[in-house]
């Protein structure tokens, strides 16, 4: 039985173009004593377009899966989509904070939501409610052929009075997070830059630059691969590499990959669970794994080799005092 259980809302992109993000968060969550649960009936959250219609609609298609979520009393709804967090996020804070907000909000719903959940997303729960210990205690392998550059995008933690969570400038949680998991992470600047979020098709030149400025800087960064929290920033920098590659005559070939997948690996799951070979541009020749123990004498071995040995003279005096 899992230690801890909170409310789950996978969303669509979990469903099918992301279904490696949801295995793998799922094999994570189970490695570390956590139980997901999807509320009964849940529908789409209205993710980005909902909103350029009608602000109120789209706290209603929100609200109507919080409502699902008091009803199993729950408290917390985990979800792994920062679409989807923020547009739980925005209804709540809205219907929070205004009564005729949140009246006009409930006479959309067949039964109305009470504002007593509070979302949070995948790596919001794994850094603050399960903790760093908890991962650390799960590494049962080292990838050191890894260099990751964690990109959390530009919605996971902002706007900073809605998203309540990391700093909204420089953000820290998945880099620690991996640093738990005994995955070396690189200090990496565009962290938060926009990749392009939705506009793949009717902005195709705009996704582009700003995806090549991305992987470019992961680069600079001394990275072979980029962490993502979020679907649509795998997709922009994986699926359509090839794509920036051809429009601004690079050369990029870095896995873009699910931090949660990183994780399961770090715990000695296999690549084929954890969804590895969904994702487009390979990372099979950066996931070399070796023990914690086989490390570790790695290390002790390459640091006794780096100490100085004694002088000849020095080496004799001392053997004759003793």
């Amino acid at each position: 039985m899992a230690e801890k259980e909170y409310a789950y809302f996978s969303g669509c992109s979990l469903e099918g173009t992301a279904k490696e993000y949801d295995e793998s968060l799922r094999v994570v969550m189970k490695a570390l004593g956590v139980g997901l649960v999807e509320p009964d009936d849940w529908s789409c959250c209205g993710s980005t377009p909902a909103h350029t219609v009608n602000h109120v609609f789209a706290a209603a298609l929100a609200a109507r899966n919080l409502g699902l979520v008091e009803k199993m009393n729950k408290t917390i709804l985990n979800t792994p989509c920062p679409s989807c967090l923020m547009a739980f996020k925005k209804a709540h804070h809205g219907m929070a904070g205004s009564e005729d907000f949140r009246n006009e909000v409930n006479e959309l719903l067949d039964e109305p939501y009470n504002c007593t959940v509070e979302a949070k997303s995948s790596l919001q729960l794994i850094y603050e409610d399960i903790g760093l210990d908890a991962v650390a205690s799960k590494v049962t392998h080292i990838m050191p052929d890894l260099k990751v550059a964690p990109y959390y995008g530009c919605i996971l933690n902002r706007p900073p009075e809605i998203a309540q969570f990391d700093d909204p400038e420089n953000p820290v949680s998945m880099d620690k997070v991996l640093t738990a998991s005994g995955i070396e992470v690189r200090d990496f600047a565009f962290k938060l830059e926009c990749c392009g979020a939705a506009f793949g098709v009717p902005k195709r030149d705009m996704v582009n630059r700003l995806s090549g400025k991305v992987l470019e800087m992961a680069v600079d960064a001394g990275a072979n691969c980029i962490a993502v929290a979020c679907p649509l920033c795998q997709q922009n920098l994986d699926l359509r590499q090839d794509q920036v590659n051809k429009a601004t005559g690079s050369s990029f070939n870095i896995p873009i990959i699910y931090f949660t997948q990183l994780m399961g690996l770090a715990f000695g799951h296999s690549p084929k669970e954890l969804g590895m070979d969904k994702i487009v541009v390979s990372a099979d020749k950066l996931i070399r794994r070796i023990t914690k123990e086989e490390h570790q004498k790695i290390k002790e071995e390459e640091a006794a080799a780096k100490k100085p040995k004694k002088a000849p003279k020095e080496a004799a005096t001392e053997e004759t005092n003793n």
